[in-house]
């Protein structure tokens, strides 16, 4: 028994599909639309042909075995695709307001509105109204919420009246938020992330070896490659829409495999590690006082005299010109868009970022002295190294920042193009089963010894990188030896079963 020979279906000399009904694309005589490769008169292949099924068995196994996590991945990510749009209509009452008044009053205004609505939250960062219907979010922490969570305070900028409280999740309302978790690790914790770094590490590797296989396949007409074939019956139908699909899907499902990878625990410290020592870490704005100023506090002391007469020294508190003059001084300085104020820490002045993901992007930040409004740093993204640039935006790409609706309809339409993709395969390999009398077979992988047919000098390099890969990507290294483990011992028992039959 072997992976092979999963339910029990009779061995077969050959994986080729049974001879197509002629069409125009396969008429007597022309070259029929197949897989087939060239060998050498000598028997032994070169070229493409060694190469060919190595990757169809490759292909085969991990579309069998980690299709499951694939479309389970696909799924969850179709919901967080329309989540963007669900959230506002969910809480549209908390994200805008009734009439779009003439002037805003100031944001000093709109936090002490929001503290008394929740005096026991302490305001750590205020987000002005991005649009002139939207709510200002006061941003709060407590204690009582969940780490990486916190309150969320609506107000409307031009009444300063509360509209309502959120828990959220950085820029994530509930329903987002909870979606999110869900793609990432299907609400099961740490424990959960595994799985979406699993359909990461292997979405690539189906992508690529599948797109290898359908452009190399030999084909009447160029236009096959592209356009499904409509004339094609059966498992041949089938898989001129696997084939063709997936060529128009690859490119952003490669991009999805890379992005998700930057996210996951093992991979993504890989490459974290990687970008760092590239040159390629996201820089951040300096935000850090300089001892014995006014805004530290602690360094400047007064005097008070108590009701005995004794005079004691004591700390004055720092200095702060307030939310108003510093989101002015940062106006001043070029960062107008989207803006997101983190409040002063203990040492630390005000810094503020833009936030306007959609194309062109505007992710600027500046650090305000809260003494005097001074623009202590400023960051400009255009000064980002290329590395942060690509990785910013590959990662909005991936959560349907950049072009809006129309990216997050991009990513709609990718997660359901996996999810065929994969029934497509599911279908193909049933079809493909040896015998029609038994219900229960199935297809057949390629033959075991595919490797052998490499030439020394592919084979070496091929094997290398392998390795190399397994040990960038754990997940992907670690199930792949897994499946070759497996694989090898099924193969050995189906081996020792074929021996002693002769003997029974």
């Amino acid at each position: 028994m072997s992976l092979d020979d999963l339910t029990g279906a009779p061995a077969r000399a050959t994986e080729a599909d049974p001879e197509p009904t002629p069409t125009p694309d396969t008429a007597p005589g022309a070259a029929p639309d197949t897989d087939a490769a060239p060998t050498r008169a000598t028997g032994g292949a070169t070229g493409w042909a060694a190469v060919r099924p190595l990757l169809l068995r490759m292909h085969f196994y991990a579309g069998l075995l980690i299709a499951p996590v694939l479309f389970l991945a696909a799924a969850t990510g179709l919901l967080y695709a329309g989540s963007w749009q669900a959230e506002r209509i969910l809480y549209s009452h908390e994200l805008t307001v009734d009439r779009v008044g003439e002037a805003a009053v100031p944001l000093g205004t709109q936090v002490k509105a929001a503290k008394a609505a929740e005096p026991r939250g302490k305001v750590v960062g205020v987000w002005p109204a991005p649009e002139p219907d939207a709510t200002t979010r006061v941003i709060m922490e407590d204690p009582e919420l969940e780490e990486g969570k916190t309150l969320t305070v609506f107000v409307d900028p031009y009444t300063a009246e509360v509209r309502g409280q959120l828990t959220t999740s950085g820029d994530a309302l509930p329903l987002r938020a909870w979606l999110s978790e869900f793609h990432a690790s299907l609400q099961l914790g740490e424990f959960g992330r595994n799985y979406s770094e699993l359909a990461a590490s292997w979405l690539w590797v189906v992508t690529l070896g599948g797109l290898a296989l359908w452009i190399g396949r030999r084909r009447t007409r160029k236009a096959a490659l592209l356009v499904p074939d409509r004339k094609a019956t059966g498992r041949r139908k089938t898989l001129s829409w696997h084939g063709s699909v997936g060529l128009w899907a690859a490119v952003g499902l490669v991009g999805l495999s890379a992005t998700g990878l930057t996210w996951s625990k093992y991979a993504g410290e890989n490459i974290g590690q990687l970008q760092d020592r590239l040159g390629g870490a996201t820089p951040s704005v300096a935000a850090k006082l300089t001892p014995g100023s006014g805004a530290e506090g602690g360094e400047h002391e007064g005097h008070h005299v108590m009701p005995d007469g004794t005079e004691m020294t004591m700390p004055m508190p720092p200095a702060d010109i307030g939310v108003d003059k510093a989101v002015a001084a940062a106006r001043a300085a070029g960062v107008t868009e989207s803006l997101r104020v983190t409040l002063p820490a203990k040492g630390k002045g005000y810094v503020i970022k833009e936030t306007d993901k959609t194309f062109p992007v505007h992710l600027d930040s500046v650090a305000v002295d809260p003494a005097d409004g001074r623009v202590m740093d400023e960051l400009r993204f255009a000064d980002y190294p290329l590395l942060a640039q690509l990785t910013r935006f590959g990662i909005d790409l991936h959560m349907g920042l950049t072009f809006g609706i129309a990216n997050q309809i991009a990513l709609a339409a990718l997660a359901v193009a996996v999810m065929f993709l994969i029934v497509w395969g599911y279908r193909m390999w049933w079809m493909r089963r040896p015998t029609k009398d038994r219900t229960l077979s199935v297809g057949r992988a390629q033959p075991r010894g595919a490797w052998r047919r490499l030439p020394v000098t592919v084979l070496l390099p091929f094997a290398c990188v392998i390795a190399l890969v397994g040990w960038f990507v754990p997940l992907l290294g670690i199930s792949l030896l897994v499946f070759l483990v497996v694989d090898a011992v099924l193969g050995l028992v189906a081996r020792r079963r074929a021996l002693a039959a002769p003997a029974a």
